[in-house]
């Protein structure tokens, strides 16, 4: 290759000499050898890759120390005209350095004439600093064939200019030899300028000369060798099959997609929200951590049509009907899901995690080196990780270093550090700056603020502004906002945008809103195209879509869809219709991830299924301790806790049966306060068996007139006994009219003798 030039020829002429080589001029001051950096010149445009490329800037060569020492005596006044005056009397090596000095300096005429004298006389350092001259002069053809004599002669600096030469006219075969010569002689930014290349041809050998710069303080080097390693760490973990659970989402950058602001109309039967929390407006970004990440947020209001296929809703003892599932429209981001107990310890899980955390270690200690060199993203990138790992306050002050550089996402992120810490107005303060910087997440945050402090004119600006700086949500925020506000017509256009632009949530909500006006065959393409986009909410709508239509089969392959990832009533449903079926090991494992997602319908099936296998308990043996609480009493217990009434009733009958009244007395007052005729008429009996019959005929009422038939039966004895028999025949029809079979003939007998007793 021609332009190579031919390097054993030019060192036979004994004027450029190899950076080992010894002669008078390198013997006088070592420091006149070539550049230890790289050249001045103007910003050269590069093709994609060729980042952070620095500007040349001529350095004397050498030792880098004695180098640095000799540049900072021509500095100075006095050693510049000393070696003016040594150049003057021919002193090569003082040709040089003046020359450097000067062009440094900005003075190109009176730098040209000694850096010309001095490249004469053979000085390789001289030549590459002619070449940064005339680059800067706009002669870049006879500055590539200064630096190609320097390079050849062994000058790693000069190399790297010449391959960025070559690079910058698109002749990467040349650009790569030459920058391989830089690089190989172990010059940082040949090394980088290398990497770069080979990333941009997708070629091996990327992270290596990324590592070679980034181990000689190249900042830039640093931080992209980081984001590689981190990026590998997340390649590594999937391929382990390890599933590495965060909160919220991020991944590349904090941006904290937080749980969507929801909307409260919906169709009958539908809610809006998804697996436990509140819900709140929309933030957009690559990342999403838990939250908002971490989306979570779980509104549901039932509509009941007693189909046993639906979502199961508490509601009350087992006689009382269950309620469907409701169709959600708030998007989520993955979150924190109960592991499978049939799995048992998860050794690929805990490998994959770990060998992912090791070269995340590595990647924080290259983003900490290029952090502590100024470099910001970097900075960002390193609270990103040191805020996952749950060291909040060193993450606080990288992000804080970052946002006060200028990077708008670190100003993001420390936001909602700060929002989290409680700190809402600092947070707001960082979040105007994001925003004003056009960072849409921000953006959307502030509008979210500003909804949740009832200022929806604000909001809606803020949303209009992340929507303006391009970002999706900002529309999705929009329909939300709007639909909060009863503006469904411009709710549906905010939507349509929004998911017309890949925002899956958008297109849950935008087929919700079809379905409530009445067109089912508008919302399910929306349903599928959320789903297939990866919306855990879409996937489960569709399962209530499909059951609505009586097509059991797909619905259920729709809420084991959702199920699987980590749905809480999707799993809920899987497991009710596995125990339809009489499979109870399978529904088992299901109700455990639903009852541990938090579901109290989940706890209590649990704790029945459960309950059903286990032998009934015998007499207790005198002096015997009280047995400790089984598995099923702790599930119907985590039910009870979160109103679930049925098994509060449970609850109360079990501590009943150990004896414990004012524990079972408490547990059905609650339930029927909440409406459980079976906990009314329990706590009706615990009363009269003190002696309280007037209040136990008020909560036997209260069961009769929800449909109890036993409490009418109870309130027919009642009055028999004292004598109003009137009021007993009326519960007695009343009873009778209840059932179930055993209670309508008791109330029937009954009514009989009332009757004889009236007419005798």
């Amino acid at each position: 290759m021609e332009f190579m030039g031919d390097r054993a020829t030019l060192l036979k002429t004994g004027r450029f000499v190899q950076r080992n080589a010894v002669n008078a001029a390198e013997t006088s001051n070592p420091a006149a050898d070539d550049l230890a950096g790289t050249t001045v010149g103007p910003a050269m445009r590069h093709p994609r890759g060729a980042r952070g490329a620095a500007p040349l800037t001529p350095v004397a060569a050498g030792d880098p120390a004695e180098a640095a020492g000799a540049a900072d005596a021509v500095e100075s006044a006095e050693a510049e005209e000393r070696y003016r005056r040594a150049a003057e009397s021919g002193d090569t090596v003082a040709m040089s350095l003046l020359g450097a000095a000067l062009l440094r300096r900005g003075d190109l005429d009176g730098a040209e004439g000694h850096l010309r004298a001095a490249t004469a006389a053979g000085d390789r350092a001289a030549a590459n600093n002619l070449g940064v001259l005339l680059h800067q002069r706009g002669y870049a053809e006879e500055a590539a064939a200064w630096w190609r004599v320097a390079a050849v002669a062994g000058s790693a600096a000069a190399a790297h200019a010449l391959g960025r030469h070559f690079r910058e006219r698109g002749d990467e075969p040349a650009a790569e030899y030459w920058l391989r010569q830089s690089a190989e002689q172990g010059h940082a930014l040949g090394a980088y300028a290398l990497a770069d290349l080979l990333e941009h041809r997708g070629e091996g050998g990327v992270e290596r000369w990324l590592r070679s710069a980034a181990e000689q303080g190249h900042r830039e080097a640093a931080y992209r060798l980081a984001r590689a390693l981190e990026l590998r760490a997340a390649d590594e973990a999937r391929t382990a099959g390890a599933a590495v659970l965060m909160l919220g989402t991020d991944q590349a950058v904090p941006s904290r997609s937080r749980t969507h602001f929801a909307a409260d109309r919906h169709p009958a039967g539908m809610v809006d929200g998804d697996r436990g929390g509140a819900a709140d407006p929309a933030v957009s970004g690559a990342d999403q951590r838990h939250g908002p990440g971490s989306n979570e947020g779980e509104r549901a209001s039932a509509a009941a049509d007693g189909r046993s296929g639906g979502a199961p809703r508490n509601r009350g003892p087992a006689a009382e009907q269950d309620q469907p599932p409701a169709v959600r429209t708030s998007a989520r981001s993955p979150s924190l899901s109960s592991p499978d107990p049939t799995e048992g310890p998860d050794q690929a899980t805990t490998s994959a995690t770990d060998l992912r955390l090791s070269t995340l270690d590595e990647a924080a200690q290259w983003y900490r080196q290029a952090a502590a060199r100024g470099h910001r993203r970097a900075a960002l990138h390193l609270g990103v990780i040191l805020e996952r790992r749950g060291d909040l306050k060193e993450a606080g002050r990288w992000y804080l270093s970052s946002a006060k550089d200028g990077e708008a996402r670190a100003a993001c992120a420390l936001a909602f550090l700060l929002r989290d810490a409680g700190d809402e107005e600092s947070a707001a303060v960082w979040w105007l700056r994001a925003a004003q910087e056009g960072d849409g997440n921000a953006a959307n945050a502030l509008g979210a603020l500003h909804a949740a402090r009832g200022e929806p004119q604000t909001a809606e600006r803020w949303y209009r502004a992340a929507l303006t700086a391009g970002d999706v949500n900002g529309a999705y925020n929009l329909g939300l906002l709007c639909t909060a506000q009863d503006r469904i017509a411009q709710a549906e256009q905010w939507y349509r945008q929004a998911a017309y632009a890949g925002h899956r949530e958008a297109a849950n909500a935008l087929a919700v809103l079809l379905l409530q006006s009445g067109d089912p065959v508008g919302a399910e393409p929306w349903f599928s195209k959320a789903a297939e986009a990866g919306s855990v909410d879409a996937a489960f709508n569709l399962g209530i879509l499909h059951v609505g239509r009586d097509d059991d089969r797909t619905a259920l392959a729709w809420y084991e869809r959702a199920a699987a990832a980590g749905h809480t009533e999707a799993a809920l449903q899987v497991g009710i219709a596995l125990l339809r079926d009489g499979d109870d090991q399978a529904a088992e494992r299901h109700l455990r991830c639903a009852a541990g997602g938090g579901s109290a319908e989940a706890a209590f099936r649990l704790a029945s299924l459960l309950d059903a296998r286990q032998p009934p308990p015998g007499p207790p043996a005198l002096g015997e301790s009280m047995a400790r609480k089984s598995e099923c009493e702790e599930w119907y217990e985590r039910a009870a806790e979160q109103g679930h009434r049925r098994a509060q009733v449970r609850v109360g009958m079990l501590a009943a049966a150990r004896g414990d009244m004012a524990d079972a007395a408490r547990w059905y007052r609650e339930a029927a306060s909440a409406g459980s005729r079976n906990g009314a008429f329990n706590l009706g009996l615990l009363l009269a068996r003190e002696g309280n019959e007037r209040e136990a005929a008020l909560w036997w009422t209260r069961a009769a007139r929800a449909g109890h038939g036993r409490a009418a039966l109870r309130l027919a004895l009642l009055a028999a006994r004292h004598g109003e028999l009137s009021e007993g025949q009326r519960w007695c029809a009343r009873a009778v009219e209840l059932g179930p079979a055993e209670v309508a003939e008791r109330a029937a007998r009954l009514r009989e003798a009332l009757h004889q007793e009236l007419t005798a």
